[in-house]
């Protein structure tokens, strides 16, 4: 059994972030019923370059599978209708719209608590629901500039950079699955439902960690590193061999001393001035240049032999496809398969989350409103009668059920 089976999530999604939260759900258990607004066609993401064919791409069926989908018009009033009855059977209600939406289209606990007190309302917007960019779209680009990320990333005399992945979206998804599992054991514990406001702009800020505990408390002024390095630990960066990079990273005193040793210069390692964290960081002008000398003298291949072989932590730095062809990546399980009846074998990335045996039973993205009949006649039970006059009223968009 998987560990969130049992537990339904009503999702206003769209794009990255939301879809990102409700995927490890998913991939864990939960049933995610992914509400699609008729009016624009469904999720934006169906549409995504540049793999893109029909009404899926390779960038939907990424975020979405093992989910249901129901197109659905919740300002439509025979929409909203079937909404709230989907409400009271579900346990939580998920949007990842603007901070101001959320509220306005009647989603928050305060606006549901009368349909389901138990249900859980958890909004993931750009910026939240208070303050004074909350009416403001946000999207990870401008979250890693607003928040400081852009100025630490990238060379010391290049201009700023953002990370070539999106980290704040798949962290505020991450972090937006951990309040609702949170909040869901919560209710059942209480019977009480409660309102979660997430935000990209606070998980983006929340990840500057210690820099900020650093730069509050002690004035520390953060600025970009030399070939990636560690703000404070010395050496630990990406060197260039004779034929690439790596990383190399002496969090610990011992790692050094075997680095030393290991490039045949355990005479380092005994230097006064290279002795301890401090001593390296204020003499890394001095060190740097000797290390990064050494290392040039030999491939990749092997000083990572050597490194590996002296318990050093270091990394080749790989292209994307190196990693996903990496055998720990298929020792780990981390690729999972699926058929889409549209762009075939999709191979995509599974959740990092892992709860007893990793689940092996994935399902393609859904077609839009492909469950719309099973969800509406087993999970609310509504009659061929009903479901044909909610049709005729267009709360559905166009005919799901011809």
């Amino acid at each position: 059994m998987n560990p969130l089976e049992g537990i339904r999530v009503v999702s206003l999604e769209q794009y990255g972030a939301g879809p990102y939260a409700t995927l490890h759900l998913a991939d864990l258990g939960a049933e995610i019923i992914k509400i699609e607004d008729p009016k624009v066609g469904g999720d934006v993401g169906r549409t995504v370059p540049p793999y893109a064919s029909g009404d899926t791409s390779l960038f939907f069926e990424t975020f979405n599978r093992n989910k249901q989908s129901l197109m659905l018009d919740i300002e439509d009033v025979d929409g909203r209708a079937v909404f709230e009855d989907l409400v009271r059977a579900s346990h939580v209600v998920f949007s990842n719209l603007r901070g101001d939406v959320a509220e306005k289209i009647g989603i928050t606990y305060e606006q549901l608590k009368g349909v389901n007190p138990a249900i859980v309302c958890c909004s993931l917007s750009g910026y939240g629901r208070t303050g004074p960019r909350s009416a403001d779209p946000g999207y990870d680009y401008m979250l890693q500039a607003l928040c400081g990320w852009m100025s630490l990333t990238g060379e010391p005399d290049g201009p700023p950079q953002k990370s070539g992945l999106s980290l704040v979206d798949y962290s505020g998804g991450i972090a937006a699955a951990l309040a609702m599992v949170s909040a869901v054991r919560h209710a059942e514990r209480t019977g009480v439902g409660v309102d979660i406001d997430m935000s990209l702009y606070d998980t983006a800020i929340g990840l500057l960690n210690y820099i900020a505990t650093w730069q509050l408390s002690a004035e520390y002024e953060p600025e970009r590193t030399r070939h990636s390095a560690h703000p404070s630990l010395v050496p630990f960066q990406v060197f260039e061999a004779s034929d690439g990079w790596f990383v190399v990273g002496c969090a610990k005193e011992k790692f050094w001393v075997r680095m030393a040793g290991a490039m045949g210069r355990a005479d380092l390692a005994a230097d006064e001035r290279f002795q301890g964290f401090q001593a390296r960081q204020e003499n890394k002008t001095v060190l740097l240049p000797i290390i990064e000398s050494e290392l040039r003298r030999e491939s990749v291949e092997h000083w990572i032999t050597r490194f590996r072989e002296a318990g050093v932590p270091c990394g080749e730095v790989k292209d994307v496809a190196s990693a996903l062809a990496d055998p720990h990546t298929i020792a780990r399980e981390m690729i999972v398969e699926t058929d889409s009846p549209t762009l075939g074998r999709v191979r995509s990335i599974a959740s990092p989350v892992r709860v007893g045996d990793r689940r092996t039973d994935h399902r393609p993205a859904p077609a839009p409103g492909e469950h719309q009949a099973a969800i509406l006649e087993s999970v609310l039970g509504y009659s061929a009668d009903r479901i044909a006059a909610i049709e005729k009223s267009g709360a559905f968009g166009e005919s799901r059920f011809t």
